[in-house]
Parts: C-alpha cells; sequence; structure tokens
C-alpha cells in the first residue's frame, strides 16, 4: 500500500484540504516542488493532490511537478500516479539535484511555472554531519538556480522552507519571533544546515532587491520540528525514528534528558501552513510555522509516543559520536503570530498527530 492509499491519511488531508480556500487559485496552475519525496514537501504534494481529487471533473488540475534526485523514490512514494512529462496525468517526475547546482530546468521546463516549494536539502542530523558540504550547497546554489529559473521564464512566487535553526541560541523561554536571532557557531561543520538556511534566506532577499523588476517574488517558511508517517525510514532524527519504532512495537530510547522545548507540528499541518504562505505571505517575508498546542519537550513527544503504541521508554547515554549530530538549540520554540494572521490554525494537537502518525505506519507495515 501506497501512503495515499492509506484511509486514516486521506481523512486527515481532507481536515486540512478544508482548511486552504485559496488553494482554488492554483487550479490550472503549475507548482514545482523540490524535495518531494522529503518528511514535508511530499506531504504538500498530497494535499495538492488530494485537493484534485475532490475537484468537480470539468475544473482546472493543479499540475504537480515532484523534482528530484532519484525517480525510483519518487516511484516509491506516489506509485503509478507518477508520470513522465507529456503523459496524461497531475504527477510529473522532473530529475533535479539541488546540491549539484542543477541548471537543466529551462531545459526541462521552458515555458517555467507560476509556483516553486524548494525543500530539497540534507535534513537528517546524520546526513548533516557526513555530508556538510552538500548540506549548504543543497540550500544555497539550488535556491540560487530555482531563482534564476524563475527569472529567465517569465518570473513566479518561490516559498523557500528554512528551519527554526536559523535562529540559533539564545537566554530565555520566550518563543522566537520572526526578527530574532542568536549565537550560532560557524566553524561547527553540524552548523552547516542552520548557516546555509541563513545565507539562502539572505539571497531570497538580495534577489528580490537586484531582480524585484523581474516578477520574482519569494516567501520564506521556517518550521519547527516536523514529524509524520511522509519521514522516511532512514530519517534518524528523534521524532521519526521513534515514531518507527513505536510503529514497529519496539521501546523508545531516549538518549538526553529530553527537556529540550520544541515546537512540533504533524506533517499535514506543516505542509497546509507552507501552502497558505505561498498563495497568500507577504513577498520577502519569513513566516515562522508553529501549532501552538504542540509546543512541547522532547521527553512529551516519547511519552505520547509511548502512550500510542503500548511501549516503554527507555534512558540511555549518547555516544560521542552521537551527540555531534544534536540540535544545540535547548529551546526552538516559535512564535506563530504572523502565520496565524494569514488565517493558519493547526488541525491536530501533538496527541492527535503522534498517535495518528503510529497508527498510519502500522498500517503501511501490515500490507
Amino acid at each position: 500500500m501506497y501512503l495515499y492509499e492509506n484511509p486514516l491519511w486521506i481523512r486527515d488531508l481532507d481536515r486540512v484540504v478544508d482548511t486552504l480556500p485559496e488553494l482554488a487559485r492554483l487550479e490550472g496552475k503549475t507548482v514545482l516542488i523540490t524535495g518531494a519525496g522529503g518528511l514535508i514537501c511530499s506531504a504538500a504534494a498530497d494535499i495538492l493532490l488530494r485537493y484534485n481529487d475532490r475537484l468537480e471533473a470539468s475544473a482546472r488540475r493543479i499540475t504537480v511537478l515532484a523534482a528530484g534526485r532519484s525517480r525510483d523514490r519518487m516511484a516509491a512514494r506516489y506509485g503509478s500516479r507518477l508520470r513522465e512529462p507529456g503523459e496524461e496525468g497531475d504527477l510529473f517526475y522532473i530529475p533535479y539535484d539541488a546540491a549539484a547546482g542543477d541548471n537543466r530546468l529551462k531545459d526541462l521546463l521552458p515555458q517555467g511555472c507560476a509556483y516553486v516549494l524548494h525543500g530539497a536539502s540534507n535534513a537528517y542530523p546524520g546526513m548533516i554531519v557526513k555530508e556538510p558540504v552538500d548540506t549548504m550547497l543543497s540550500n544555497f546554489t539550488g535556491l540560487y538556480e530555482l531563482l534564476t529559473f524563475l527569472r529567465e521564464t517569465g518570473g513566479g512566487r518561490l516559498l523557500f522552507v528554512s528551519s527554526s535553526e536559523v535562529y540559533g541560541q539564545k537566554k530565555g523561554i520566550q518563543p522566537y519571533r520572526e526578527d530574532e536571532y542568536g549565537y550560532i557557531d560557524l566553524l561547527n561543520p553540524r552548523n552547516s544546515y542552520s548557516v546555509g538556511k541563513r545565507a539562502a534566506e539572505t539571497l531570497c532577499a538580495s534577489y528580490a532587491a537586484q531582480y524585484g523588476e523581474a516578477g520574482v517574488e519569494t516567501v520564506i517558511a521556517r518550521p519547527g520540528h516536523i514529524y509524520g508517517p511522509t519521514a522516511s525510514r532512514s530519517d534518524n532524527r528523534v521524532s521519526s525514528a521513534w515514531a518507527y519504532a513505536a510503529a514497529r512495537g519496539e521501546d523508545i530510547v531516549m538518549k538526553s534528558d529530553g527537556a529540550q522545548i520544541r515546537s512540533y507540528c504533524y506533517c499535514v499541518d506543516c505542509a497546509a501552513a507552507m501552502l497558505k504562505i505561498l498563495v497568500l505571505g507577504d513577498n520577502g517575508r519569513a513566516y515562522n510555522i508553529s501549532n501552538p498546542d504542540s509546543v512541547i519537550s522532547i521527553r512529551r513527544m516519547a511519552e505520547i509516543l509511548t502512550q500510542a503504541a503500548g511501549v516503554r521508554l527507555i534512558r540511555e547515554e549518547a555516544t560521542a559520536e552521537e551527540k555531534k549530530g544534536f540540535n544545540p538549540m535547548s529551546n526552538s520554540s516559535l512564535d506563530a503570530e504572523s502565520l496565524l494572521a494569514l488565517g493558519w490554525k493547526g488541525a491536530f494537537d501533538a496527541e492527535t498527530g503522534l498517535a495518528h502518525t503510529v497508527a498510519i505506519l502500522q498500517g503501511l507495515a501490515a500490507d
């Protein structure tokens, strides 16, 4: 069974589609999604596909371009719905490598596209530590090529998927607002992710300043800590690794005290927020993505997963190698005021979203 065939997943998609009337503006338009096989952007693709499936037969469907390095991976995620350009359908594979500075898009898509979601990036702690150069390039160079592609094909609107890690560390426990920035150690390769995201955000602003008359608009989304059944089995972020372990009936092993505070968000809620920002967000502005009902500690997240799956929570010490991949921020909670002002509201609190994640993963494993 593919994820899109899971009944609970479909109900979750329907729940957020009902909150996105602005998707009507995308009818008949093309949306290019990089990182379309990943945790957040594949959920965004599924929302658009579900919107299409609910349209009247005479309506103009949204064309979704799933860009990534591996067609096999995309096919494993989307099944037979994934087509090649020129075939009939609403979901098409586009070969794309953000870290390589892929500049083939103009040849592949000479007509351009109206909207872009750029989410291609290393995001797993293990991959960030292993490939810090690729992590930086996929954010900065990949973004530059996409912006240039839009400028050369008549303009468009791009959403850059940034991260709460751009904020660095600060004193106090108040949630980060979009204009607050703390300390980041520039010489720590683990920070290739946060520094790469910061640089890419500045590139968005710089591109608008230099090429503002070319019809290219940018908005920035800063998600907190996202979880859900769209996560890859190889994703070693604790929320993903623990969800898979819980779904398998395994005990959850926590290798810190779990006191760190995070803005957690179910992947369909996050994807819905990104689509709302893409359509309604102010040009050149950054928006935190945070569900006020899901700002909890890592330990509380683990407890919810154990309760949902009926497994135990076990405490162990992390190795020195494991600690290299840890997010250094003790508190990365985010202020959601700007996002809420666009009309977004999370549909899933932490208890519901995490329970659905476990249930969906269990359903997929059973087939």
